[in-house]
C-alpha cells in the first residue's frame, strides 16, 4: 500500500539574494559586460515568464518594453541580442 506524502509550504516570505560588492581590480570592461550578462538574464527570464519562447518573437521594441515594466533602463542594441541569445540556448 502506497502512503501519500503532502508537502507543506514555507510560510517564510520570499527574499531576495544579498548582493555582495564585485571584486576590485578589474578592468572597467570586465565590470561593463558583467552587468550586461545581469541585465540580459533578468530580462530573458522575464519575458520567457511572460510567455516570449522564441527568439524571433523578442524584438528589440519587446526587450525594451519589458524592460520598462519590470522597472530597469532600456537595454542597448547588444544587450537586446545577448537576449534573444539566452533564450535560444535556453530551449
Amino acid at each position: 500500500m502506497a502512503v501519500a506524502m503532502t508537502r507543506t509550504l514555507s510560510l517564510e516570505p520570499w527574499k531576495p539574494l544579498q548582493k555582495k560588492p564585485l571584486p576590485a581590480g578589474r578592468p572597467r570592461e570586465w565590470y561593463v559586460s558583467h552587468n550586461r550578462r545581469l541585465k540580459a538574464m533578468r530580462l530573458a527570464i522575464a519575458l520567457l515568464d511572460s510567455g516570449v519562447h522564441e527568439p524571433a518573437k523578442a524584438r528589440n521594441a519587446t526587450i525594451r518594453t519589458t524592460a520598462e515594466r519590470i522597472g530597469i533602463h532600456p537595454p542597448s542594441d547588444t544587450t537586446c541580442r545577448m537576449v534573444r541569445a539566452l533564450i535560444r540556448y535556453g530551449r
